[in-house]
């Protein structure tokens, strides 16, 4: 026989970007593996350096970047990663957004508006991302803008895990705060076994972050209330649902969210708030002034991510993870 063969032996490599290394080492420690040392500076100019400090040649990789603020300089530190692996043969290559950059820009609106989801999908494969593996992506339909596998991943398994424990889910009702997230609040409630009720509102077209909350279709007098979303920005609309279930007569309201965004007056807005408590997850990095919040809960989002990562490297079945559902 002609030519050389040898055994085809996988190499998984973590890679990590600078927004959130915390938990990029916690899906490592959980992986058992290390992260692959990488040198990254800024240059006076702005301008990002990337250099691997070990050989990538034929790896599996996957590259850790979660969106914070600054959204544009953690994606463009991506993009640069995901450039430096193929230029160095890395076999495969799987972008990990837990928050997924610009997502809340998956369709226009108006008319001389972008799709910017879509860009920073088209922008990931033209730097040689293979895969994409996000968590609660704002709208489903983004899976389809990239040309490629994309795993998404849910949150709702873990935070209803805890909700289970912690509340009794008998006097309980799942609230969408939009009829944006019924089918998000639906999950939730076949998952809980409790009823729905949804909060009907309006946004302002002409202020950015700003809505009004019309009425709540759903019967809330007396019930522990769950608010659920994929995240929270500036928190004006889920602390404005949040009164307006009291004012219906509510007896508690939470709060469970993906991605704690937790922009300009977010803290303020929470602290006075009439939530009990906010549960999220650590797909962001807490911002500093929100570290300190009583009422926030963090959950770990690494040991979903770790078992995807795992699925997707061993070519097993991600969404075995959710009962087949993707």
């Amino acid at each position: 026989m002609s030519g050389v063969k040898r055994p085809n032996d996988k190499h998984l490599m973590l890679f990590s970007g600078r927004a959130h290394p915390e938990l990029a080492q916690e899906i490592a420690e959980l992986m058992g593996v290390d992260l692959v040392p990488t040198r990254a500076i800024d240059y006076a100019n702005s301008e990002t350096y990337v250099r691997f400090e070990e050989s990538v040649r034929g790896a599996d990789a996957f590259v850790i970047q979660s969106h914070c603020a600054p959204v544009n300089q953690w994606m463009m530190e991506q993009l640069i990663m995901v450039d430096a692996l193929k230029r160095a043969s890395a076999k495969r290559i799987t972008v990990v957004a837990p928050f997924y950059p610009y997502a809340r820009q998956d369709k226009k609106h108006l008319g001389r508006e972008p799709i910017s989801a879509r860009l920073m999908a088209d922008l990931y494969k033209a730097a040689g991302a293979d895969r994409v593996m996000s968590v609660d992506l704002h709208a489903a339909q983004i899976q389809g803008f990239f040309d490629g596998p994309v795993d998404h991943l849910w949150a709702l398994p873990a935070l209803a895990e805890y909700v289970i424990d912690k509340y009794e889910t008998s006097e309980m009702v799942v609230v969408s705060p939009d009829a944006g997230r019924v089918r998000l609040a639906d999950m939730w409630t076949d998952r809980l076994g409790c009823p729905l009720a949804i909060i009907h509102k309006r946004h302002d077209v002409d202020v950015a972050n700003q809505v009004k909350v019309h009425e709540v279709v759903g019967d809330v007098e007396g019930k522990v209330c769950l608010l659920v979303d994929d995240m929270i920005d500036t928190a004006g609309t889920i602390c404005q649902a949040a009164d307006a279930l009291m004012e219906r007569g509510a007896k508690q309201v939470i709060a469970a969210t993906t991605h704690p965004v937790l922009s300009g007056p977010a803290r303020e807005r929470l602290a006075g708030s009439a939530f009990s408590e906010v549960i999220v997850t650590n797909t962001l990095p807490l911002p500093e002034s929100c570290k300190d919040l009583d009422k926030l809960t963090v959950l770990s989002i690494a040991p979903l991510i770790a078992k995807a990562i795992h699925e997707v490297f061993e070519d097993g079945s991600v969404t075995s993870l959710f009962g087949g559902n993707s």
